[in-house]
């Protein structure tokens, strides 16, 4: 009979009588061989395997890869094949796990094999996975496939938190989701998703926006925050919460193809405001659906922060604490940054002045006095796309500027009725271009670009600027539904 080399993983209980080894390297044929193998290198383990005729003793589990022994057709004389993995496992009488393996049922036993084979994971391990409570802010592009490798990973725990429902546009990268999933709420379907993946995972459904008001009382019982957003008030309400209630925060973010991925310790910083201090103005950078973003893109950066979140939860590793990193699809290439604790950071420094949430749209968007400058006579207006369409239907002809990226333009357009093209980033550039005395109708994809640019061109001296409300999209809605959406 030919031989084949095989690994063979030891319980706590047992490695004293292998001189402390974890697992042993041997060659033999069969599982009965192999068990006689390692008994003969560690002769003391012998009658606790075996009886005095030989046989495998009654309170001894032996599992094959994933499969009990004596549940196979020849047991303990099935032959092995090159890396199988042999585990033992001490049970008592009836098959009841003994305290070591509390917690854990004989179903996760198999199905968490793969890990509890690993030295660094074992069962200690599988269980602190289990006993382990993540939210995940965000059930969209990142948050899917985390939480998908969280659940089947064995998170005991996971805190879902959106307030979003499944939208066509969703699933060219959010995978936890189907067709069948159009129109209803992203917590509801990635929870019966989820357990699909692991009926063993509880999964709390949170349908709600993050907010100043809510964010401390639902992150406050998770051990592990993973930010799955996609906007920046979010993003900086759940670095302060981190940072408040001294939890790791493990960040991604992603555009076009390129990603980012960190580890903010809200116990030791640094945190995402050592990093960016505050958010950029409003529509200054375009967001995934207004810039567009690789559909695998956060498949790849969600895996790598829930990598990080497992490394947290067992304490194995180098996380990327103190490390930026950042992936660029195009050319397949990782880069790494140094981040440092700022001593000034408002949240996280020596003396910060961030000691409760605030209110994060109106410090990442409009500051209160320039909200107010909007409705002030000689402010920019606001035109919904109803109003513009009955001034053109009437004759009248303002100068329509769309500001939005030249690929944009090729999903949806208002060139029928007259529009031209300046980008964002060109029209500071290009205002020669433009008449001072003519009325000004500024366009982008959700009207954020566009009023962002409208307040700018007033306070150039442009006293007749209005931003289409709601934008392109809004159009297609209320006036042109033939106009695709995105």
């Amino acid at each position: 009979m030919s031989t084949t080399a095989a690994t063979i993983h030891l319980p706590t209980p047992l490695r004293p009588l292998a001189d402390g080894a974890t697992e042993v390297c041997v060659s033999a044929g069969t599982v009965k061989d192999a068990l006689d193998a390692l008994a003969r290198e560690y002769p003391r383990l012998r009658r606790h395997l075996f009886t005095e005729d030989g046989a495998l003793r009654g309170y001894v589990n032996v599992f094959l890869n994933e499969d009990e022994v004596r549940t196979l057709p020849r047991q303990d004389a099935t032959l092995l094949g090159e890396g199988d993995t042999i585990m033992i496992i001490p049970s008592i009488a009836g098959g009841s796990p003994p305290a070591l393996h509390e917690g854990l049922e004989r179903d996760e036993i198999t199905r968490y094999a793969r890990h509890i084979t690993l030295p660094e994971v074992g069962w200690e391990g599988q269980k602190r996975l289990k006993a382990a409570r993540v939210a995940v802010i965000g059930a969209g592009g990142l948050g899917s496939p985390a939480a998908l490798y969280l659940a089947a990973a064995g998170v005991g725990t996971l805190g879902l938190i959106d307030d979003d429902v499944v939208d066509l546009t969703n699933l060219q990268r959010q995978i936890l989701y189907g067709t069948d999933d159009l129109g209803a709420p992203k917590v509801a379907r990635a929870a019966r998703r989820l357990h699909e993946t692991n009926p063993h995972v509880h999964i709390e459904r949170h349908p709600a926006r993050l907010t100043s008001a809510n964010a401390l009382g639902i992150l406050e019982n998770y051990d592990v925050i993973l930010d799955g957003t996609d906007n920046f008030p979010t993003r900086y309400l759940a670095n302060d919460a981190a940072v408040l209630l001294k939890k790791p925060y493990v960040y991604g973010s992603i555009y076009r193809f390129e990603g980012q991925a960190s580890v903010f310790d809200g116990r030791t910083g640094p945190c995402y405001r050592c990093l960016f201090r505050e958010p950029p103005p409003p529509g200054l950078v375009p967001n995934c659906a207004e810039g567009g973003v690789l559909g695998v893109l956060p498949g790849i950066i969600g895996s790598v922060q829930a990598l990080e979140v497992i490394k947290l939860i067992l304490g194995i590793g180098e996380t990327l604490a103190g490390r930026l990193a950042l992936f660029d699809a195009l050319r397949f290439r990782w880069r790494e940054l140094k981040l440092q604790r700022n001593p000034e950071c408002p949240a996280c420094g020596d003396h910060p002045t961030i000691t409760e949430l605030i209110d994060y749209d109106l410090f990442c968007g409009l500051k209160e006095e320039e909200m107010a400058e909007t409705t002030e006579p000689n402010g920019h207006r606001e035109l919904t796309p109803a109003e513009l369409k009955a001034r053109l239907d009437a004759g009248e002809r303002p100068t329509l500027i769309d500001v939005r990226e030249a690929h944009e333009l090729d999903i949806s357009s208002l060139e029928a009725v007259g529009a031209r093209h300046i980008p964002m980033g060109d029209l500071q550039g290009r205002l020669g271009e433009l008449d001072q005395e003519e009325e000004l109708v500024l366009i982008c994809r959700t009207g954020s670009r566009s009023g962002a640019l409208a307040r700018y061109l007033h306070a150039s001296g442009f006293p007749r600027v209005a931003n289409l409300t709601g934008g392109i999209n809004e159009w297609s809605r209320t006036v042109d539904p033939s106009l695709p959406t995105y």
